[in-house]
């Protein structure tokens, strides 16, 4: 009589299993400093005279209507960024939590690059008070992509 095989598998996307207390703190966290970032792009397109703080600080005051309407943009990716925290933890969000499992590994990747480059800038605004914010929401974006590597186990014969 043959014995089944027991092999580990990732676990299907539709039987994702329920976030841990510790994800759902992780993905609000996370999504509530995008949420912020949101915000700021927002003033900033809206006319705010933040310009110091954003895009290098090239602008100071009120920005160009071209970078304006780069914060605009902006201001929706941190938006779909903080939602797709919230599906990566199983909370609810239009997200899909397919994509989030990949999106919160790139929004990690982008958020320690914005940490650099804010480090970076010659603006002290970007370099004493977006860089280690960024960081921080690096931190937790890792924590939350690190998170929840359930696996299955199936039954072969």
């Amino acid at each position: 009589m043959r014995r089944p095989v027991v092999t580990r598998v990732a676990a299907p996307v539709l039987n994702a299993q329920p976030a841990e207390h510790g994800d759902r703190r992780t993905a609000t966290l996370l999504a509530t400093g995008l949420g912020a970032v949101s915000v700021f792009q927002l003033s900033l397109a809206a006319g705010a005279p933040w310009g110091a703080a954003a895009w290098g600080g090239a602008d100071p005051g009120q920005l160009s209507a071209e970078l304006r309407v780069a914060s605009a943009f902006a201001a929706c990716f941190w938006l779909l960024a903080a939602l797709t925290a919230l599906a990566r933890a199983g909370m609810t969000s239009p997200v899909p939590y397919a994509f989030s499992r990949r999106g919160t590994w790139g929004l990690t990747a982008l958020l320690a690059l914005g940490a650099v480059m804010n480090a970076a800038s010659q603006s002290r605004w970007e370099r004493f008070g977006w860089a280690p914010i960024v960081l921080v929401l690096a931190a937790l974006s890792l924590q939350l992509s690190r998170s929840g590597r359930s696996g299955s186990t199936r039954t072969t014969p």
